[in-house]
């Protein structure tokens, strides 16, 4: 059939079209009836109401090679929380897909009704980690999780369905320049930068999408969509008040560094803990309900530290000469693409991460000042006052950040990881920062050592230091003051070493500090 379709038409000779379910910006989903087998199904309309549909002949074809690769990936998996898909029609002036009929409704109208109670949020979360598990082992990366694209059968459970932008291993890019693939509120921070898909990206979206189910509000979406962007790569993720046992598992998730996020077998124990009404330990400190902004301390307090608390909120978010810059920066933005937005943004150390190449303990992620301190928890006053602009740091000298058999088997103050996919460039930025506090910051690889999780580019100081709390009263000195700028780690060649983690704050630090 040609144009649009609608309710009585038959497509490709059987499948009679009964009710629209749904429209977006790739096309109409809608109830059918196959004529020959005598069933329902669904039937995804596949159009384009943007370039594509004005006559764009290379937007058009991107589309339905698009929908190509959602056939195929769906194809290649099976699994019960998974959509099932039954045939593609190749038609003109655009294709359909005819996929299993779900009965029910989506996540994201259910929460139209109020959030989720924790216990039910973390059994959905299950489910939907389930299916990325699937999607993940076949090669493909779903890159747009959200309520919208999670439909509930009539027992309430959960599937995972379009994947029309999935991330196929193997396949060329399929996005055009300037265009913005996703949703902006759930993408994860690396994919705003550009860098390649992993699992852990789907698992932030996974991590937001669990929070509006509970909270019940999206905490990254703001009035446009560039602003959005904006958030999801500077602004905190305001902690949940809701969330319950769910909280901690939150606390893992939503951290900026990927290699601080739980992987897929962790992060089901986790949910499962939470499904079952559990705290992981140490107990987590759920945030009381306050009219008052939780980060803004009384004159002359001092906040306690929480274990397993969201990435921290600050009341002064980095500037540094940004007031003109952003606005040239959103400007390119739109123009470039989002992958070029990073490229805008200033270096002066913010959100440096503490967890790559670690254990999936919980490793927050907090904001700097534009003079590289933290801006969330003042340095102790017994240590050395932080370094200042003024102490010139040292050189970037990691010309071979190779092997580094002088701190194998010894304690190590961790100060940031940068995913080797990001490339060189991003680690010099991230070094020359990182030394505007620690001038004598190295850089290790940490495929060498079995101690970190590969693929990681670690920056570290060497010290030596006795035992992890040295290492972090090291840091402290320096102004290094929360997990996600400093933990201490040992270092050596055994998987099993990876739990000795050490995380501020230094005068009560969590995790494995010693060695036996």
């Amino acid at each position: 059939m040609n144009g649009p379709g609608d309710i009585g038409d038959i497509v490709d000779g059987r499948f009679e079209l009964l009710e629209r379910l749904g429209s977006g910006g790739m096309g109409t989903v809608w109830r059918a009836r196959d004529t020959v087998l005598h069933r329902e199904v669904a039937l995804k309309e596949v159009r384009s109401y943007g370039p594509a549909a004005a006559g764009d002949a290379e937007a058009s074809r991107i589309l339905r090679e698009r929908v190509m690769r959602e056939a195929r990936a769906l194809a290649r998996i099976s699994h019960p929380h998974v959509v099932t898909i039954h045939h593609i029609i190749d038609d003109e002036p655009h294709p359909w897909l005819v996929m299993e009929l779900l009965p029910g409704r989506t996540l994201q109208h259910r929460l139209e009704e109020g959030p989720l109670p924790p216990r039910e949020a973390a059994r959905t979360g299950r489910e939907i980690l389930a299916a990325l598990r699937a999607a993940h082992a076949a090669g493909i990366h779903h890159r747009d999780v959200k309520p919208a694209n999670v439909l509930l059968r009539a027992d309430g459970s959960a599937v995972l369905t379009d994947f029309g932008i999935a991330a196929v291993q193997g396949s060329v890019s399929l996005t055009m320049t300037g265009e913005v693939i996703g949703s902006p509120e759930y993408m994860a921070p690396e994919r705003v930068r550009g860098s390649a898909d992993i699992p852990a990206s789907d698992f932030w979206s996974l991590g937001l999408t669990l929070y509006v189910c509970v909270e019940g509000v999206s905490p990254m979406r703001r009035g446009s969509t560039l602003a959005t962007l904006a958030a999801v790569l500077d602004d905190p993720v305001p902690p949940p008040r809701q969330a319950g046992p769910l909280g901690p598992v939150l606390a893992e998730l939503l951290v900026r560094d990927p290699a601080a996020r739980p992987d897929a077998d962790r992060l089901d124990a986790l949910l499962a803990a939470a499904e079952a009404g559990h705290f992981p330990a140490p107990p987590y400190v759920p945030v009381p309900p306050s009219p008052t902004r939780i980060d803004t301390p009384r004159p002359g307090a001092t906040a306690p530290p929480t274990p397993h608390a969201l990435p921290t909120v600050t009341t002064t978010r980095p500037r540094r000469g940004r007031a003109p810059l952003a606005a040239a920066a959103v400007v390119a933005l739109a123009l470039l693409g989002v992958g070029a937005y990073a490229a805008l943004k200033p270096e002066p150390g913010q959100g440096t991460t503490a967890g790559g190449g670690g254990s999936s303990a919980p490793v927050t992620a907090s904001a700097t000042t534009a003079t590289g301190t933290a801006a969330t928890s003042p340095a102790p006053s017994t240590p050395s006052p932080p370094a200042t602009r003024a102490t010139k740091p040292a050189p970037v000298t990691h010309s071979s950040p190779a092997r580094q058999p002088s701190v194998a088997e010894s304690w190590i103050a961790q100060l940031h990881s940068e995913p080797l996919s990001a490339g060189r460039a991003a680690l010099d930025r991230r070094l020359a920062a990182v030394r505007q506090q620690v001038p004598e910051a190295r850089v290790l690889r940490s495929d060498d050592f079995e101690a970190f999780r590969p693929g990681y580019w670690v920056i570290y100081a060497a010290g030596p230091f006795a035992d992890g709390r040295a290492a972090l009263s090291f840091c402290a000195a320096r102004g290094r003051t929360t997990p996600n700028q400093c933990v201490g780690r040992w270092v050596s060649d055994s998987a099993a070493d990876r739990t000795y983690l050490c995380r501020p704050p230094a005068s009560a630090p969590t995790g494995r500090c010693t060695r036996p």
